[in-house]
């Protein structure tokens, strides 16, 4: 039976670090962050229901999300961000469901599913194990602050809008600390492959 090990953990934890060391030492991931990304292409039914929740101005010129924009408006309030997730997990959940199925008729011994919304995508009940990856807050959102150009401001306000971090923590397996180096992580990440 194929191992199925749910990713998840909060903006700036370092769950896509974890993913591509996965994916450079041959493991197979299902990323919810590029399925979201491909379910909102130009003129898809998701985009239109977006439109239809926040307003055009979440589009670029050429028609395509401004994702920036998608974030100030959805961040702001928690109701905001419920009307966002219903919109985005059915479909990005029923991806997911469809490439396990392909990977398990595939042979796989273990996949990875790569989730920020994991919990509440509910996708945790399709995992075997959860891991969940971490890092003191300070961190996360000076991490995120120079990937995105954000603001502190917007960066907190999507931090106090995710999961608490002590209900992933009851929730987890393992619990990955990302505040100091790569190759602590990497250390964490082989010692778990191991078990």
């Amino acid at each position: 039976m194929m191992k199925i090990i749910g990713l998840t953990g909060g903006i700036g934890s370092g769950k896509s670090t974890v993913s591509r060391y996965l994916s450079q030492k041959g493991y197979s991931i299902i990323d919810a962050d590029e399925i979201a990304r491909q379910i909102v292409k130009p003129d898809s039914t998701v985009l239109k229901k977006l439109v239809g929740s926040f307003g055009s101005s979440i589009l670029n010129g050429d028609g395509s999300l401004n994702r920036s924009r998608l974030a100030e408006l959805a961040f702001t309030h928690k109701e905001e961000k419920a009307k966002l997730d219903q919109i985005m997990l059915q479909e990005i959940v029923r991806v997911i469901l469809e490439k396990i199925q392909t990977y398990e008729k595939s042979g796989k011994e273990i996949i990875f599913i790569d989730a920020p919304l994991l919990f509440e995508a509910g996708l945790d009940k399709e995992s075997n194990e959860i891991w969940v990856v971490d890092a003191a807050d300070e961190v996360r959102v000076e991490r995120v602050i120079k990937r995105d150009d954000s603001t502190r401001e917007a960066v907190l306000a999507r931090i106090e809008n995710q999961m608490n971090r002590q209900e992933q923590y009851q929730r987890a397996n393992h619990i990955l600390n990302n505040s100091t180096t790569q190759k602590a992580l990497y250390e964490q990440i082989d010692k778990l492959l191991k078990n």
